[in-house]
C-alpha cells in the first residue's frame, strides 16, 4: 500500500454511493472501484461518477492486488461477513454501523484484525457529527469541567426502509445513541441494564421475537464514576427523526433541541438564573477538513437530480455533515495518522453495549456485562 495514496474500494451503492464523490476528491487517497451485486445499479453509478473498475461479486473485488482497503456499506445482516473476508483477504477495513448483529461475530472481528494486524474503523456518524465535534471541541478545552452525566437517544421512523428492517429490536442498531456517550471521552462500557417499553405492530414481532416499540438502557462506564442513559425506538412511536447528545459537566452543559435544526441549548454555572441557558448555532467543522473536501458537510452536494440522494439527508438529516470527516480519518488512519476512532475493540464495544441492552431487555432488566474483548 501507498503510504501516500491508499487505494479504496466501495461496497454497497445505496448509502455507500455519497462517500464516492468524498473519496475521488480527497487529496490522499484514490477511489479505484465499486462493488455492487445488481449490476444494473453498478453501471449506472459507476458511469454517473466515471469509476472504471466495478466489480459484481465481492469476492474478485477482495482478489484485486490493487485494492488497499474496503469501505463496506451494505446490509446490516452482511456487515461481519464481508469485514472478516475483507481482513482475511488482506484488506483494511472501514464498515458502517453496526459492526455485527452478535456478540459472537464482534469478536471474530477483534480477533482477526488482531491477527492480522489490519486496520478497522466502523464508521459511526455521530462522532464526527457537527454538534458532537462541538461538544468534543468544549469538553477537550476544559469548558464543561468535570462530565457528571451523558444522554442520548436515537427515534426514527424505519417504514420504508430495506426489508430486514421490520421488527428489528430498537437497541440492535444503538450505534447512533451509545458512540457520542462514550466517544466523548474515550470510555468503555462495562455493564448495562436496559428496560422495554410499548409494542410494535403484531405482524413485526415474529421478525426477530422482539415486540418492543422502545427500549431504554443506562450504560455504566468502566474505571470511571460516570453512567450515560440511552434510548432507541424504530417503529410505532410518533416521534419526528432525531438523534441526540446530551452532555451535563459542572461547568456547562449543553442540551439537544426538541425539534430537528433548532439550535443547541448551553447551561453554564453561577450566571444569574435568567442567563444560564444560550441557543448556541453549532459551528461546522469543515475547517479541519482538506479543501477539497470540505463542501461535503453540507447537504446537497450529491447533484440536483429528483431522488439522488440518499434516505440519511431525506429522513437523517445529512448524520450533521460527518460523510467527509469519516472518509478522512479512514483515509489518515491508513496513512498512519490519527486514531482512527472506533478502532476494532472500541466498536465492539459500542455494538455489544446495544446487543447485550436487548438482552437484559428480555430479561427485565438484569445487569449484563460487556465481554473482555470489548475492553481494553
Amino acid at each position: 500500500m501507498s503510504a501516500s495514496k491508499p487505494n479504496i474500494a466501495i461496497v454497497g451503492l445505496g448509502f455507500g454511493a455519497e462517500f464516492i464523490p468524498i473519496y475521488q476528491r480527497h487529496p490522499n487517497a484514490e477511489l479505484a472501484a465499486i462493488c455492487q451485486r445488481n449490476e444494473t445499479h453498478l453501471n449506472e453509478i459507476g458511469d454517473k461518477y466515471g469509476v472504471e473498475k466495478r466489480y459484481s461479486n465481492y469476492a474478485d473485488l477482495l482478489a484485486d492486488p490493487e485494492i488497499d482497503a474496503i469501505h463496506i456499506n451494505t446490509a446490516i445482516p452482511d456487515h461481519a461477513a464481508h469485514t472478516i473476508a475483507a481482513l482475511e483477504a488482506g484488506k483494511h477495513v472501514a464498515c458502517t454501523v453496526p459492526m455485527a448483529t452478535s456478540v459472537d461475530d464482534c469478536r471474530r472481528i477483534v480477533e482477526v484484525s488482531k491477527s492480522t494486524g489490519l486496520k478497522y474503523m466502523m464508521m459511526e456518524t455521530v462522532v464526527y457529527a457537527r454538534e458532537f465535534l462541538f461538544m468534543k471541541e468544549l469538553y477537550d478545552k476544559g469548558e464543561l469541567g468535570k462530565l457528571q452525566f451523558l444522554k442520548a437517544s436515537h427515534q426514527q421512523d424505519m417504514e420504508g426502509w430495506p426489508g430486514y428492517w421490520p421488527g428489528l429490536p430498537p437497541m440492535h442498531y444503538a450505534t447512533h445513541c451509545v458512540g457520542p456517550v462514550l466517544g466523548l471521552g474515550r470510555n468503555q462500557a462495562e455493564y448495562v441494564s436496559c428496560f422495554a417499553s410499548g409494542t410494535i405492530s403484531e405482524e413485526m414481532h415474529a421478525c426477530y421475537g422482539s415486540p418492543y416499540a422502545v427500549e431504554t438502557c443506562h450504560i455504566k462506564f468502566k474505571d470511571s464514576d460516570l453512567s450515560a442513559l440511552v434510548y432507541r425506538s424504530l417503529f410505532d412511536v410518533a416521534r419526528q427523526y432525531r438523534e441526540s447528545f446530551e452532555v451535563y459537566g459542572t461547568k456547562k452543559s449543553v442540551e439537544w433541541p426538541l425539534i430537528e435544526g433548532e439550535p443547541l441549548v448551553v447551561h453554564t454555572a453561577k450566571k444569574p438564573e435568567p442567563e444560564i441557558p444560550e441557543k448556541v448555532e453549532s459551528p461546522d467543522y469543515a475547517h479541519l477538513l482538506p479543501a477539497e473536501i470540505a463542501p461535503f458537510t453540507t447537504g446537497g452536494v450529491y447533484g440536483s437530480d429528483e431522488g439522488s440522494e440518499h434516505l440519511s439527508f431525506t429522513q437523517g438529516g445529512g448524520h450533521g455533515g460527518s460523510h467527509p470527516h469519516l472518509a478522512h480519518q479512514f483515509i489518515e488512519l491508513l496513512r498512519g495518522n490519527g486514531e482512527g476512532y472506533p478502532n476494532a475493540v472500541q466498536s465492539a464495544n459500542i455494538t455489544c453495549t446495544g446487543i447485550l441492552a436487548h438482552e437484559s431487555a428480555q430479561q427485565g432488566g438484569k445487569i449484563i456485562h460487556l465481554p473482555e474483548f470489548t475492553l481494553s
